[in-house]
C-alpha cells in the first residue's frame, strides 16, 4: 500500500472495541452506587449517550458538582473494569487484522480514549493487544479530552509524525470527528459501529464514513 499517511489515531470503545452497551451499563452501576435514586437517572443517561467519546470526568462534571463528578468517575471506572472481568469486552470484528495490516505498511498506530489509563490498559490486556499500538493516550496524557484536538495532536508528537496532514483520525462519535477536524488531520474517518449515522458523523467533520474499522486498510490503499 502506498499512502501519504504516517499515523492512524484510533478511538477504542465503539471503534476498535465493541461497546454493546458497556459504557451505559458501567454508568448505570456508578449512578446506583453514588446517587442511588431514580430521580434524574433517565436524563443523566441521555447526557451520557449524547457525550459519547468525551472524557468521562468531563461528562460527569456536566451532571453535578465536582465532588459528585469525581465519585461518579471513580465508580464508573471500577464498574467498567468489573464488566471487562466478566468477559464483556470484545474487539470489533476484523479490527485486530486491520490494525496489523496498517502496521505492516509502516503506519504508526495510536489508541485514544476518554477512559482512565487503568481502564484503557485493562481493555488492551483483556484483548491481548499489549504492544499492538505505538501509543495509548487518555485525557490525562493530552490535557483535554475530545472534542478538543489534544489527543490526536499528542499522538502525533509521541510518534514523531511529520505533520497533521500525515495523520488519520478514526472514531465512531461526533466528538471523535470534531477532534480530528480540530487537529487538522489529513483524513477524518467515521465508523458506524458506535450507533451514530453517517449524516451525524459527516456533519461533525468526517471526510469518509465506513461500516467499520475493518474496512480502513482498503480505504487507505
Amino acid at each position: 500500500m502506498t499512502t501519504p499517511f504516517e499515523l492512524v489515531v484510533l478511538d477504542m470503545a465503539g471503534t476498535t472495541v465493541v461497546d454493546d452497551g458497556l459504557v451505559e451499563a458501567a454508568f448505570a452501576r456508578a449512578w446506583d452506587t453514588v446517587v442511588a435514586t431514580e430521580e434524574g437517572r433517565d436524563a443523566a443517561m441521555e447526557h451520557v449517550r449524547a457525550t459519547m467519546g468525551q472524557s468521562k470526568i468531563d461528562v460527569f462534571r456536566g451532571l453535578g458538582d465536582e465532588e459528585t463528578a469525581q465519585a461518579m468517575n471513580a465508580a464508573f471506572e471500577g464498574a467498567f473494569r468489573a464488566l471487562i472481568e466478566e468477559g464483556r469486552c470484545e474487539p470489533i470484528p476484523g479490527a485486530e487484522d486491520a490494525i496489523r495490516s496498517l502496521k505492516a505498511t509502516g503506519l504508526a498506530i495510536a489508541f485514544t480514549t476518554g477512559f482512565s489509563h487503568a481502564t484503557a490498559d485493562a481493555i488492551i490486556e483483556s484483548l491481548g493487544w499489549v504492544g499492538l499500538a505505538d501509543a495509548v493516550l487518555t485525557p490525562d496524557d493530552a490535557g483535554r479530552g475530545r472534542p478538543a484536538p489534544d489527543l490526536p495532536l499528542t499522538a502525533l508528537l509521541r510518534t514523531g509524525t511529520s505533520s497533521v496532514a500525515a495523520m488519520v483520525v478514526v472514531g465512531d462519535t461526533e466528538s471523535d470527528a470534531a477532534s480530528g477536524r480540530a487537529a487538522g488531520a489529513g483524513l477524518v474517518v467515521g465508523v458506524l459501529t458506535g450507533g451514530r449515522d453517517e449524516q451525524r458523523l459527516r456533519e461533525a467533520g468526517a471526510d469518509l464514513v465506513l461500516g467499520s474499522v475493518a474496512e480502513l486498510p482498503a480505504a487507505l490503499a
